[in-house]
């Protein structure tokens, strides 16, 4: 006589070669707000908030000045106006210097001075 073999206590499961499917959404009418989005809140791209008042810069004036280090500054204007300068002496002309160019330079002086010159 044969013995019987007793079947295992655990069955083993197959995994699938490929990976399920992922659920797809359904779609949905595209009528009224988009979900998702808070109540209130704007979807649309909204002007810009803070209008210009129609200043613009023209000149600038950097400074820089490391600690314990040589300080240096450039003046710039779109005039066509670049200068620069190095050390305390000369930065502290460069900075008169911008000043009055602010009062000559013909792309700050208003109408009414052009009309007078």
């Amino acid at each position: 006589m044969s013995t019987r073999r007793h079947p295992p206590l655990k069955s083993i499961t197959t995994t699938p070669d490929v990976p399920p499917a992922a659920p797809q959404p359904v779609d949905t009418a595209a009528v009224g707000e988009p979900k998702g989005v808070a109540e209130g809140v704007p979807i649309a791209v909204r002007p810009d908030p803070h209008p210009g008042d129609g200043r613009y810069p023209v000149a600038w004036l950097t400074i820089c000045a490391p600690y314990r280090a040589t300080p240096s500054a450039t003046s710039r204007c779109l005039c066509g106006r670049d200068r620069s300068a190095i050390g305390h002496a000369g930065v502290h002309v460069l900075i008169a210097d911008h000043e009055a160019h602010r009062h000559t330079c013909l792309l700050r002086a208003t109408q009414e001075g052009r009309a007078a010159a």
